[in-house]
């Protein structure tokens, strides 16, 4: 065997990217675990504590409120419309954005990204100036007897607003990775554009898509800047989970507005198991199409 030969297999090992020691590394990690215990993981077994506290038929008393399950319900009612909402019109721009060209598409990225810009706060101040009572269309609005600021369309608005950029952001890459080959050839073999779009285009992203809608469902749900604005805090009305946790830690109802809390926070450490078993489970697939472009 030639030496060349037998120094192959040594060429193709793969080099350290870091030369750090040991102890270095240690050091680093046990810096990152730190932070994210006292940042993360500490505040959030708190909530729970804080909520069980008084045991756990004052837990469950809490949310036997009426006021309580009014939130719960319009929390989640406002999540299902919001949710699918942002998912079939970020699935259109991402496919609009990733597969065409057309005049304006850098101004209709940066409309994209600009609610990861301004503050929720904004956000919820744009739809009372354009529909509140001394807004643009309020006295129209007023006179047909429409409500959209102190409603739930208002809160749906200024939650879809808030929440528009995940899904699209996250399907943007991943089809601009993959090109527009196996569109153009199913349009050669005689297919469709809409044939195309859900036999070649949707396949190669559901699960992408599928991991935004859950990162814009935790958002969803969680918001609380915008919706104030819009909500006019009526309870019962207009109050989603996080409002009406704010209220009942001001009334000094600790134990309700923790116990609600916990609530909240397992919703969205359900979204986050359900995120990670996504990563992992479809991690191949979605490598694997990044390969094959």
């Amino acid at each position: 065997m030639a030496m060349s030969e037998r120094l192959l297999p040594l060429a193709h090992q793969p080099e350290r990217a870091t030369s750090e020691t040991g102890l270095t590394k240690a050091v680093l990690i046990a810096i990152a675990a730190l932070f994210l215990c006292a940042i993360l993981f500490l505040p959030l077994v708190m909530v729970f504590l804080e909520g069980f506290r008084k045991g756990t038929e004052v837990f469950l008393e809490s949310f036997a409120e009426p006021d309580t399950q009014a939130a719960i319900r319009l929390t989640l009612l406002v999540a299902a419309i919001a949710v699918p909402f942002n998912a079939i019109v970020g699935l259109a721009a991402a496919w609009a954005i990733a597969k065409f060209e057309f005049r304006g598409k850098n101004l209709l990225l940066t409309m994209i990204d600009l609610p990861f810009s301004i503050s929720p706060v904004i956000s919820g101040l744009v739809y009372v100036l354009l529909f509140g009572a001394h807004g643009w269309l309020g006295p129209w609005l007023d006179r047909h007897d429409i409500e959209i600021i102190f409603a739930v369309p208002g809160i749906v608005l200024a939650t879809v607003l808030v929440t528009f950029p995940f899904v699209a952001r996250e399907l943007i890459p991943l089809m601009q990775a993959q090109g527009t080959a196996e569109e153009e050839a199913a349009l050669t073999l005689g297919a469709s554009g809409w044939h195309t779009f859900f036999r070649v285009t949707l396949p190669n992203v559901k699960w992408a898509l599928l991991y935004g809608v859950l990162l814009c469902n935790a958002r969803a749900m969680g918001e609380f800047g915008a919706v104030s604005v819009v909500s006019g805090h009526i309870r019962g009305l207009t109050n989603t989970m996080p409002l009406h946790i704010e209220i009942l830690y001001n009334e000094y109802n600790f134990v309700a507005a923790f116990a609600v809390a916990s609530l909240l926070a397992g919703l969205a450490l359900l979204t986050l198991v359900a995120k990670s078993l996504l990563e992992w489970r479809f991690a191949g697939e979605l490598a694997a199409s990044h390969r094959r472009h």
